[in-house]
């Protein structure tokens, strides 16, 4: 399926690594030019360089976002290259573990900047290009806001919004024609969650538990498997599908997860 993204230029922030890296070679695959918005120009320039030894285009923008300022920055310098945003993938942030018990003011209003005010700030500053071009918005968000996990209460809040900012800006957005969707991401592998598991006193133990509990084939999602349902929900393929909260996590939330050892 051809899914019509030749030359849309398409921001995807924490595009350097794990899902975000995967969004952006699974977008330059289908034709469109990623910019990858990271925190490190040199991260995000070794995917812009695998990107085009494969044959595609991207482009990088180093910032960071928990600095609003860093965020009209990263806008602004996307338009002075290409002219145009087509589309705007909401994707960086970190599970903190910023806590309710073990917490405090200041760690948690940190973890909300690195995890939902820059998904406002990045569309708020790329709007005015999104109406011209009727783009689409697409943000990542945990199955945190939904299931909960313990001791990371900032940053399920901070997911819980970006499910709900979804809805609204689907609604605010309406008259321009903009859709605005999310993907909900549970067990993905990605290079941090490897560093993670492995950090663990044992880690195969423990892997095995996780993906006994993911009832489609007991195993973990791939940042490609996010990336493609991603790249869909930019396109014009789905066209009429805007405010959509999608699960990309072989039925981990919705399903009964006794179904995994059936």
């Amino acid at each position: 399926m051809n899914l019509q993204l030749n030359n849309k230029v398409i921001i995807v922030t924490g595009g350097a690594k794990g899902i975000g890296e995967g969004i952006c070679k699974v977008l330059a695959a289908e034709g469109a030019i990623p910019v990858i918005v990271g925190r490190k120009a040199e991260d995000n320039l070794k995917v812009v360089a695998a990107i085009e030894a494969a044959g595609g285009r991207a482009f990088q923008v180093a910032a960071e976002l928990s600095e609003p300022a860093e965020c009209k920055k990263a806008v602004d310098a996307v338009v002075a290259e290409y002219g145009r945003i087509d589309g705007l993938v909401n994707n960086a942030g970190v599970n903190d573990g910023v806590g309710l018990e073990n917490g405090n003011y200041e760690a948690f209003m940190a973890s909300l900047h690195k995890n939902v005010v820059h998904y406002y700030l990045m569309a708020h500053h790329a709007l005015p290009e999104l109406k011209k071009s009727k783009g689409s918005i697409l943000n990542i968000t945990s199955k945190t806001a939904e299931t909960g996990q313990g001791n990371t209460s900032a940053y399920a809040a901070a997911n819980g919004g970006r499910n709900a900012l979804t809805r609204e800006w689907a609604v605010e957005l309406l008259k321009y024609g903009i859709r605005v969707n999310a993907i909900v991401v549970a067990e993905c592998w990605t290079p941090a969650y490897d560093t993670w598991i492995n950090g663990l006193d044992n880690p195969q133990e423990k892997l095995n538990s996780i993906t006994s509990k993911i009832p489609l084939e007991n195993r973990m999602t791939t940042a490609e498997e996010i990336a493609n349902a991603t790249a869909f929900l930019l396109s014009a393929r789905s066209s009429h599908t805007t405010g959509q909260i999608i699960h990309v996590d072989g039925g981990y939330v919705h399903l009964d997860r006794a179904l995994a050892n059936a």
